[in-house]
């Protein structure tokens, strides 16, 4: 009697790839979120005059929050439950029905792009709480990056240097990035 033969196709090795490195990126993130203790009722509301203070092309939106802490904490479970929600929509089409070669190419693209935008948050987060911010959030879509800091006040050198790191890690034109203020 003939031994049947297992054939690994590239089409399953790329899913297996794709899979294995959205999951790493995910575990990063979760690693690198602080803990979530109970919530508090903080809200964000505008600063005293409403005015918007512009250094080059970074916009400046000053905030205070009661409970900044929880701002951030809230931010980092609200942006993580949105991209466990894209990954899985993207797992539901890769794993079902009848998609040809390019749609799967097309999906584990989207993956891929998806594990690295979650990948930097965590990097840009973490490189800006190096350099002695109290807390930060990143958010990325490919075309822009949103980094809300917290600060009692933000020079025109520490912007400069947010802006650096964002600019290191993504390939967002400097005129799609902002910078929001939280006190």
């Amino acid at each position: 009697m003939k031994k049947p033969t297992i054939i690994i196709g590239k089409k399953q090795i790329i899913m297996t790839c794709l899979t294995l490195m959205l999951g790493a990126a995910v575990y990063v993130n979760y690693a690198t979120a602080p803990e979530i203790g109970d919530k508090k009722d903080g809200t964000v509301s505008a600063s005293e005059d409403g005015s918007i203070a512009h250094y080059g092309e970074t916009e400046f939106v000053n905030a205070d929050v009661g409970a900044a802490s929880d701002y951030f904490a809230q931010a980092r479970l609200d942006r993580m439950n949105g991209r466990d929600e894209a990954v899985q929509t993207l797992q539901t089409v890769m794993g079902g029905g009848d998609l040809t070669e390019d749609e799967m190419v097309v999906n584990a693209l989207d993956a891929v792009q998806v594990s690295k935008l979650i990948e930097s948050e965590g990097k840009i987060e973490s490189l800006i709480r190096a350099q002695g911010f109290a807390d930060c959030v990143a958010y990325l879509d490919g075309e822009t990056a949103k980094v809300v800091v917290k600060t009692e006040g933000l020079d025109k050198a520490q912007a400069a240097s947010i802006k650096e790191i964002i600019l290191g890690e993504t390939e967002v034109p400097a005129e799609n990035i902002r910078i929001f203020e939280v006190k």
